[in-house]
């Protein structure tokens, strides 16, 4: 009887766990889900087109890059209850606080202005006209923030997180192909890469890889959003493994995007080279079996138009957000629009201002999109750096602070991600350099 009822004992502990764990479950799976945004997906098709497999290595690093950055704003918000922006202004003063939020706000309207770049090229695969999508699309997702509870807009956003696994069963036809190579050449890729050489070309797509997994927006936005769902000091443990599960899905799903790609274009002879996810939708119909090029059409555009609304919403509010916490406005989704006119009036208008670059004649779509995510990546070492500090002041964190592990892979990152941009700077200036 003693061992029955200490399985009982395990089993009532197992389920009280795992529902702290549901409740917590949220912020990170968002953030990193999120993460792969429409900007995503094109830089991951390019990489497949170009490169094939033999970059496949780098998603082993970006899994714990991405973990590691994260899991300090779950610490940072629930020990503090500040957002990030906030806690930068009060632990560095109103100068660098104001170079923040400069800074997130450049960078997060580019990025919304790739989300609504990836959001009309995917409604225009099935002949909807652009202007329909940005007005559209800019109403109901300032509606999905209108409903006064932050839970509402979690288990929404959570659902959308669902259709960024579409590209799992395209990758599956793609190496189905006559043409696409054995699964060995890609589990090849994660171990033994094959590079031609170390050029301008490549360091600009490991910097757009690194800058579509990591982004300055996803501090300020996981941070707010523990603070804004209320968890605490109790809830960190299970908020860090959410995170690690939204980390290792992101890299998961870009993996079999540039699977696809890499099957269905670089292995193909002459090998195909292409320039967005859009082109990729259009141009993998003929080169898969009858039927399956159609559906893999459908699930590239679907997929594509989920990426970019989620990333629009998040990045969205990873502004609205931290300026509502800069200027003490009420910043709560928890609020109605009465109760927090700024937050929401800011929320609408980033989505508005962003939309509209789309729609102008002749606009480089392409090239925003691959000089954004470069542009994430040179301008994240500064919003680490203010998070690793923070996390290193024990008046803040107490006995949350960093190990001396933790301090070695963060810190590890900065050099890495500042090192790949004066690569890419000196490379710039010097364009024979690297050739």
């Amino acid at each position: 009887m003693y061992w029955i009822s200490k399985s009982i004992h395990k089993l009532n502990r197992f389920r009280r766990q795992l529902i702290v764990f549901l409740s917590v479950l949220g912020p990170g799976i968002i953030v990193m889900i999120a993460d792969n945004d429409a900007g995503g997906i094109s830089t991951y098709a390019v990489t497949g087109s170009k490169y094939g497999f033999k970059l496949l290595w780098i998603f082993i690093l970006l899994i714990p890059m991405a973990y590691f950055v994260q899991e300090m704003t779950v610490r940072l918000g629930a020990v503090t209850k500040r957002g990030h922006a906030e806690a930068i202004f009060d632990g560095f003063g109103p100068f660098w606080g104001w170079f923040s939020i400069v800074d997130l706000g450049i960078t997060d309207w580019l990025t919304l202005v790739t989300e609504y770049i990836g959001m009309t090229a995917a409604m225009s695969l099935f002949g909807i006209p652009p202007w329909i999508t940005v007005i559209s699309v800019t109403f109901i997702l300032f509606a999905i923030v209108l409903t006064g509870k932050y839970w509402t807009f979690e288990r929404l956003t959570l659902f959308f997180c669902l259709f960024n696994f579409v590209y799992i069963p395209a990758a599956f036809w793609a190496m189905a192909t006559p043409t696409a190579p054995a699964w060995s050449e890609v589990f090849r890729g994660f171990y033994q890469p094959k590079l031609s050489g170390f050029n301008m070309d490549l360091i600009f797509i490991l910097l757009a890889n690194i800058g579509t997994t990591i982004a300055p927006w996803m501090i300020f936005f996981q941070q707010s959003a523990v603070v804004d769902k209320g968890l605490d000091i109790h809830d960190i443990t299970f908020g860090k493994i959410e995170t690690f599960v939204g980390s290792f899905f992101t890299c998961i799903v870009a993996v079999f995007i540039i699977i696809a790609t890499g099957a269905v274009f670089f292995y193909h002879r002459p090998p195909i080279v292409i320039e967005d996810a859009a082109q990729t939708a259009e141009a993998i119909v003929p080169l898969l079996s009858v039927g399956y090029g159609n559906i893999a059409r459908t699930l590239f555009a679907i997929g594509l138009f989920d990426a970019g609304f989620l990333g629009a919403l998040c990045i969205s509010l990873s502004t609205s957000w931290a300026v509502g916490e800069v200027f003490g406005w009420s910043h709560s989704l928890n609020q109605k629009v009465k109760e927090a006119p700024w937050f929401y009036g800011i929320y609408f208008l980033m989505l508005l201002t962003s939309g509209l670059v789309v729609l102008i004649p002749g606009a480089p779509l392409v090239t925003i999109t691959m000089f954004v995510q470069v542009v994430a990546v040179t301008l994240l070492p500064s919003s680490l750096v203010f998070l690793i500090l923070l996390l290193n002041d024990k008046s803040v964190m107490g006995d949350r602070v960093n190990t001396r592990s933790q301090n070695i892979m963060n810190w590890s990152i900065v050099i890495f991600v500042v090192i790949m941009s004066s690569l890419m700077g000196i490379g710039t200036i010097f364009p024979d350099l690297f050739k």
